[in-house]
């Protein structure tokens, strides 16, 4: 990026580009066109300027179809065409898509695996938080609890739907707020300990499954974690960083 941000290439085809966000960029091109850490606009210039790793690739078009929250690092799913967009936000609105989080939260779970359906507000309040008033929508989160300590636990988040702010709401309605979170947790002293770990999917055009992971190590071990693969993933269905189980 032209701050000099490196973002890794997580997976790659002919039709999407999977990337690692770094914390603290924001995907938003529309409400957010006048801050120098918007994802889409970032790329989008690169493009423009032919830089070399969209040149290298012929990429000429990038178009993410789903969201991370601005702290929140990790996969990203990218489509490369703007043929590519309708069936890949059908894969994620039709609940098609298997993503997985990791998150650190403060407090010991009662449950060693459990699901919220809280339903959750589509939008946002001015203090940018999501709340639970009505109209709500519906939202279900599966979790399950990784590793423990004696006031912190590390989790794995499913989340089956995509309500803004889903898996920090409903983390903290259990009293498990992630940390470093501001909004529900009221948590300002570190980054969020949030991250995308896993993207998996039926490829809509060759119908060929795609498992994507992204690196954790470092983000578990930040929080004196350790954690392996099949840890995450559970044995036999763990995705490879190349893409393809």
């Amino acid at each position: 990026m032209a701050d000099g941000t490196v973002i890794p290439i997580l997976y790659e085809d002919r039709s999407v580009l999977v990337l690692d966000k770094p914390a603290g960029w924001l995907m938003v091109p529309t409400s957010w066109e006048k801050t120098a850490r918007n994802l889409q606009l970032a790329l989008e210039s690169s493009i423009n300027a032919r830089d070399f790793w969209a040149g290298s690739r012929n990429i000429k078009f990038l178009r993410f179809v789903h969201r991370l929250d601005a702290e929140t690092s990790g996969a990203v799913l990218f489509v490369r065409s703007q043929g590519a967009i309708r069936a890949y936000s059908e894969l994620f609105e039709g609940r098609n898509v298997q993503k997985t989080y990791l998150a650190v939260v403060r407090g010991v779970p009662k449950d060693s695996e459990w699901k919220c359906t809280d339903p959750i507000k589509a939008g946002r309040g001015v203090d940018g938080r999501t709340s639970v008033p009505e109209p709500p929508k519906d939202a279900e989160t599966e979790f399950r609890v990784l590793k423990g300590k004696a006031d912190t636990a590390l989790i794995a988040a499913r989340p089956l739907t995509g309500r803004t702010h889903q898996i920090r709401l409903h983390l903290a309605n259990a009293r498990l707020p992630v940390i470093g979170d501001p909004l529900y947790g009221n948590d300002t002293g570190q980054p969020l300990a949030l991250r995308s770990v896993g993207l998996a999917y039926r490829d809509p055009f060759t119908h060929k499954t795609v498992k994507i992971m992204a690196p954790f190590e470092a983000f578990v071990r930040k929080y004196q974690f350790e954690l392996t693969s099949d840890e995450l993933f559970r044995t036999g269905n763990r995705p490879t960083k190349a893409g393809y189980e």
